[in-house]
């Protein structure tokens, strides 16, 4: 199956059109590259050099950026290099813009964290189903992370001892919210972290062992 196919570039974003950063120090790649990206759907911002797309997205974070290697003042790499260094944007994924003649420049650009690259003159439908791929894949990432620090909540929330516990006055058994009567450390252990050990307080001594006199 072709890769094309996996990923239709016309077919309509699930989630709000995620929003991309173009960065070129050329007018016409800019618009070229803007104008494909709009019609499949996307919310395209663009800089033409790398101080300002450092600016815009400290601004407003792109869900992926197209990044020019080659650029007057600030090129492609050290613009990689300066989000990667930085928590907050380390995450976003970024796919290089290269002219064969700057293939070896990609290895470091791959050590600094770029995903991918698209080499120039590029193809549309080449660079519509790379972005497609890193863009769906990043939403994924995000999911799969919200997912996990809303069951870490959910566990912690449930590991709470919190309001009215019945308890039977005899035997100090619990009551649970099924019904069923439990020893405390039962129900404890259940919903909290706790792990008990089990001793003799020295007054329950005094009483099952008296010949022991005072264990205190």
């Amino acid at each position: 199956m072709r890769l094309l196919d996996w990923f239709n570039p016309e077919r309509p974003m699930p989630d709000l059109p995620a929003h991309l950063l173009i960065v070129d120090d050329l007018p016409k790649n800019l618009q070229v590259l803007a104008l494909l990206l709009d019609k499949a759907g996307y919310r395209v911002s663009m800089a033409m050099d790398g101080a300002q797309a450092l600016a815009m997205v400290q601004a407003e974070p792109p869900d992926l950026i197209l990044l020019d290697i080659m650029m007057a003042g600030m090129d492609g790499l050290e613009v990689c290099r300066r989000l990667k260094a930085d928590e907050a944007f380390r995450d976003i994924p970024v796919i290089f813009l290269t002219a064969k003649a700057e293939l070896e420049d990609l290895q470091e650009g791959f050590r600094l964290g770029a995903v991918d690259y698209v080499t120039k003159p590029f193809r549309g439908g080449e660079l519509l189903a790379r972005v497609a791929t890193h863009v769906q894949l990043k939403r994924a990432l995000e999911r799969e992370r919200d997912l996990r620090r809303s069951l870490e909540a959910s566990l912690a929330q449930v590991r709470t001892l919190s309001g009215m516990l019945p308890i039977c006055a005899r035997c100090k058994k619990i009551r649970d919210d099924k019904g069923y009567w439990n020893q405390i450390e039962t129900y404890i252990e259940a919903h909290s972290d706790v792990d008990f050990t089990h001793g003799i307080c020295p007054e329950c001594s005094r009483a099952l062992y008296p010949e022991m006199g005072d264990p205190s």
